[in-house]
């Protein structure tokens, strides 16, 4: 088992709100699948990139945490290495448990990985096995503007 706390950059809300820190029991993945790594951002700026992402089919599987305070975007491996987009934080999962394979292929677990999370956008329903990082990079950027822009008409 092992928690997605933040390890990494981050020092916005989804730092903060802990809304994914929670246990991930390691599933019945195949040695062969993938590990990926875990983009947290905080619940408004997410849903604002999930729905630019999914205009384009480029969105993957996405969990969101039990109070909707934070979302999860689940990326490639190594993702974690480079990731350094402020308010958001990518826990590396290389070698926990947690594969893309196990979300997604024919073994596939039938609830989320992380305990206390539901999905927002199921493996089945994903336009992608894992969302690509710069292309949600570009996605939490437009969606930060976007919001942005929105307080200040308030």
């Amino acid at each position: 088992m092992w928690e997605t706390g933040v390890s990494r950059g981050g020092t916005g809300s989804a730092g903060r709100a802990g809304g994914l820190r929670r246990q991930i029991a390691t599933g019945g993945a195949g040695a062969a699948a993938p590990p990926c790594d875990l983009v947290t951002v905080p619940a408004r700026q997410g849903l604002e990139a999930v729905d630019i992402l999914r205009l384009r089919d480029g969105v993957g599987p996405v969990l969101h945490d039990g109070a909707c305070a934070t979302l999860g975007f689940l990326v490639p491996p190594g993702t974690a290495d480079g990731w350094d987009v402020p308010g958001s934080a990518c826990t590396q999962t290389h070698g926990r448990g947690l594969a893309l394979g196990a979300l997604c292929g024919e073994d596939a677990v039938e609830g989320p990985p992380v305990s206390g999370t539901g999905w927002l956008v199921p493996p089945e329903g994903a336009g992608a096995a894992a969302t690509d990082p710069a292309v949600l990079r570009a996605a939490l950027g437009e969606a930060a503007r976007t919001i942005e822009a929105v307080d200040r008409c308030q």
